[in-house]
């Protein structure tokens, strides 16, 4: 049974775009909700922070943050991994200071953080990587516009990732591939940008994969630290084209918030 929130629950902080400034706020507004929801039915207590956010409010939620959720959105400045634009289309520069503040205090701070779409690519250029700008296989069709564009995403067994997918179903994964014991799972693919294993920071570990035009993906990373990093491609918030499977990464990591928020009262 999913957690309920309480007075006790750590406070999540989600980064999203300004809605104000889409060319649908109702519809911005929609997918922020689906992050928020995700959160609070596993317990944790989500505050939305943005670049409409006031200034002294987004330092009060990220010194108090028990863990961050980076969210998709918009794509980021390709001079921040030292190229020029060569597909990167609609950026967000004042987003990129935003979460680039955001990623820091949760370095120092050594909160869990999971980054989704736009997050893991985010993750991952903060971190010292870089992207490929353009992979127009995986754009598929805009959320609210029809059925999701899905395709194979093969998971490492031996990974924080793996262990947290398990938790989504009651008997745990099972190998699905013939020839090893790689996971396989069909999920959704809203993105155009994407990491490849040259482009992946090496402070970061790949744990899953996804093929495209452009060769393998890394559609799926995690810290090589004890930090609590995981980063993904797809959208596990949008449960009409997500396997339930992904239900248990959002309970691990917001138990990993909890367990952190104890141990800074402790």
């Amino acid at each position: 049974m999913p957690a309920v929130p309480d007075a006790e629950s750590p406070l999540i902080v989600i980064t999203v775009g300004d809605s104000a400034l889409s060319g649908n706020p109702h519809l911005a507004d929609l997918k922020t909700e689906l992050y928020v929801d995700a959160v609070r039915r596993h317990g944790g207590n989500p505050a939305v922070v943005s670049t409409a956010t006031p200034p002294e409010e987004v330092d009060r939620l990220l010194s108090s943050m028990a863990g961050l959720v980076m969210s998709g959105g918009a794509d980021i400045r390709p001079d921040l991994y030292g190229e020029p634009a060569v597909g990167a289309t609609e950026v967000d520069s004042a987003r990129d200071t935003l979460e680039q503040h955001a990623w820091h205090e949760s370095q120092l701070r050594c909160v869990p953080v999971l980054g989704i779409c736009r997050g893991l690519q985010a993750i991952n250029v903060f971190s010292g990587g870089s992207l490929l700008q353009d992979v127009p296989s995986h754009a598929g069709t805009p959320y609210g516009s029809g059925a999701a564009l899905t395709h194979n995403l093969e998971v490492d067994p031996d990974s924080r990732l793996a262990r947290a997918l398990a938790e989504g179903v009651p008997d745990g994964l099972a190998a699905t591939d013939e020839d090893d014991d790689t996971v396989e799972l069909t999920v959704n693919s809203y993105h155009h940008q994407a990491v490849n294993q040259a482009r992946l920071a090496p402070t970061l570990r790949a744990v899953g994969w996804a093929a495209s035009e452009f060769g393998r993906l890394v559609e799926a990373f995690e810290s090589r630290d004890e930090h609590w990093v995981i980063a993904i491609q797809c959208h596990p918030e949008r449960t009409d084209s997500t396997p339930i499977e992904f239900e248990g990464i959002w309970d691990a990591f917001v138990r990993a918030a909890r367990e952190e928020d104890a141990a800074a009262l402790a």
